[in-house]
């Protein structure tokens, strides 16, 4: 049976490409599933690839995926610096969970620079454009490797 990586994206992550390319470029979101989707395909994973506006929604995603993943990776949107809900729930993940920012959020707005999210992460990553999400799938399969 084929190993699972699940990446997951929070509110707004719909309009990439659209909402502030000036910061978060001119990718779309099927742009960056489709760039997971061969990276995953190519580390031998299934992809479950996400998004949601809805908080709860995506907390019955992590509890859905919490054993059965390979990892997780997250883009929490604005709930990385809001929700302590998602951050309780990711510590149900019994892999690795990556969090990934498309933008470098400590070099922007002050309430961006605190992440509710990072704590409980095994790794965190900013500002690599949406290239980040692939760099976020080689890291979980570096700390799955045995």
């Amino acid at each position: 049976m084929t190993q699972s990586v699940v990446v997951l994206n929070g509110p707004n992550l719909n309009l990439l490409g659209e909402r502030e390319p000036h910061i978060y470029g001119h990718e779309t979101l099927a742009d960056v599933e489709d760039l997971c989707r061969v990276r995953a395909d190519a580390l031998g994973w299934s992809l479950d690839f996400r998004q949601t506006n809805h908080e709860g929604v995506l907390i019955d995603a992590i509890h859905e995926v919490r054993t059965s993943a390979v990892g997780v990776v997250i883009n929490a949107g604005g709930w990385t610096h809001t929700s302590v809900a998602i951050r309780d729930a990711l510590t149900s993940v019994a892999g690795p969970v990556i969090e990934v920012h498309i933008s470098d959020v400590h070099a922007r707005e002050d309430f961006r620079r605190h992440s509710y999210l990072t704590d409980v992460a095994s790794a965190v990553i900013v500002g690599r454009g949406v290239s980040g999400y692939g760099d976020a799938l080689d890291e979980i399969a570096r700390l799955t490797s045995t």
